[in-house]
């Protein structure tokens, strides 16, 4: 009796030779991208001449005769929806900047839901305003337009800069929290490689950048050229900074010059904005793409750039080569024998690329595989979200305002120590309603949870049956997917 064959047969149009190979060309993009960008800052940071020289700038100067009208009117913005931890810093950090006070006009742009935040944020504005700074509390009646809506209706004011064609000057965020918990070590990482690299070259070789949105002074003539505040995307400071570009005014960005700005520290809070942040910018190339090729005010390399390098590779490339590699298709090649990866798209590029992503945190160097997991988990929700804003669905428009916690940690801490009690909301309390059964699954993520089911299976077929040796890596990988789906990142703020 012949002995029948156990070997699957797939059908030659079914096999997965070129999407395979799709993902290694799309990684070789990304790698080109890094390698240029790369190359940029090294002769940036060694021949390029620094932002003060370029422009000319000079300190402004008192005169005896005018007084403080040499200095131009500086419009702060606080948009701000139920900040209960952190308005006073804002607020406080406004109010205390060094300027003239009659030159100084600020706006707390107040959108929160909870009456008692409400007065607080307005008894705040009046302590400051008692105090001789021109501060000004503004409400609306509903949210409509989200931040940029507040912005928007934020009374308008008109100002000047010594240097022409300058439309915004963007500084470093400096992250206070970093060493909090690994979840923030892990933003730091990518975030340091954005303001070290992406930021520093996008200045020098085209004068443009993304808006972060914060730390930056932005000249209220270019906002206004530019058609002001849109709410179209929920990227609106990205929406600004490419209008404003297109119509020809030029960003300088000054590495030197560093912000306090706090991480979101819970895994909760990290995973909307991160959904935000690459929705938006997806939704937004959507929606410019054919009005920037159209353009006749930019050159043609400063469209080519936006386009491919800031849009393209970027927010969209870089998310889908990582998930759709990492997460599907090597694990796929474990499955399917006809799933092929060459190993040059398999370990040489993404090795590269890493070193290359771990220049803007050497402190962290010792994390970097670590990193990379993560890296891998979260780019399941930047594919997703990535998705979302390119055909223009679901959860387009969703706004989730980032929750921050200031120093109410570090209170907790310090009332522990000197035995006080602790704010309420880092306590575990169980009751009926907050049990521990409802405080776990309250934290369980199910899809992190089926992609570490499905990264174990393939590792384990790996470890029986295969030739690669990757389930050392999809072990790994499954065990990050898993701490995801259960919760257990960054810091655990339990419901009071």
């Amino acid at each position: 009796m012949g002995e029948v064959s156990q070997k699957i047969m797939i059908p030659e149009s079914f096999q997965f030779h070129v999407p395979s190979y799709d993902i290694a060309a799309m990684s070789l993009m990304l790698l080109m991208e890094r390698v240029y960008m790369g190359i940029v800052i090294v002769l940036v940071k060694l021949f390029w001449k620094k932002p003060e020289k370029r422009y000319k700038w000079e300190a402004m100067q008192d005169d005896i005769e005018s007084g403080n009208l040499n200095f131009p009117v500086v419009l702060v913005q606080i948009p701000m929806f139920n900040e209960r931890e952190v308005y006073k810093l804002s607020i406080g950090a406004a109010s205390n900047l060094s300027w003239p006070a009659d030159r100084l006009v600020i706006q707390v742009l107040d959108d929160s839901t909870d009456p008692a935040i409400k007065q607080m944020v307005e008894q705040e504005c009046q302590r400051w305003a008692s105090k001789g700074i021109n501060i000004r509390y503004q409400i609306r009646e509903n949210r409509t337009g989200y931040k940029a809506g507040a912005l928007k209706e934020g009374a308008p004011f008109h100002s000047w800069s010594t240097i022409p064609d300058i439309a915004l000057v963007q500084a470093r965020w400096r992250f206070v929290n970093a060493n909090e918990c690994l979840l923030t070590r892990m933003q730091e990482m990518s975030l340091d490689y954005h303001f070290t690299v992406e930021q520093e070259v996008g200045s020098a070789t085209h004068a443009f950048f993304g808006f972060n949105g914060t730390a930056g002074v932005w000249r209220i003539a270019a906002i206004n050229d530019a058609g002001g505040w849109k709410d179209r995307t929920t990227v609106e400071d990205m929406d600004l900074a490419v209008r404003a570009s297109l119509r020809g005014w030029k960003f300088v960005y000054l590495g030197d010059l560093q912000v306090k700005s706090e991480l979101p520290s819970t895994f909760k809070a990290f995973r909307f904005q991160q959904h935000r942040w690459s929705c938006g910018p997806a939704n937004l190339f959507r929606k410019m793409v054919m009005e920037i090729v159209r353009n006749k005010t930019v050159k043609f390399w400063k469209k080519v750039y936006v386009i491919y390098s800031f849009f393209f590779v970027r927010k969209i490339i870089a998310h889908m080569v990582t998930f759709c590699f990492y997460c599907v298709v090597l694990p796929l090649t474990i499955l399917v024998p006809e799933v092929k990866v060459p190993i040059w798209g398999a370990v040489y590029i993404p090795s590269v690329i890493t070193v290359l992503n771990s220049v803007g945190t050497p402190r962290s160097i010792h994390l970097l595989f670590y990193w990379i997991l993560f890296e891998n988990v979260m780019s399941l929700h930047r594919t997703k979200a990535a998705l979302i804003g390119l055909l223009e669905t679901g959860r387009v428009n969703e706004w989730v305002v980032t929750e921050k916690l200031g120093n109410t940690l570090q209170k907790a801490a310090d009332a522990k120590k000197s035995n006080t009690k602790a704010p309420r909301k880092s306590r575990f309390r169980f009751t009926d309603r907050d049990s521990v059964f409802a405080l776990t699954y309250n934290r369980l993520n199910t899809l992190e949870l089926g992609f570490a089911a499905f990264l174990f299976l393939c590792g384990c077929f790996d470890f029986v049956n295969g030739k690669n040796n990757y389930f050392i890596y999809l072990w790994l990988q499954t065990v990050t997917f898993f701490i995801t789906g259960i919760g257990y990142v960054g810091t655990i703020i339990p419901s009071s």
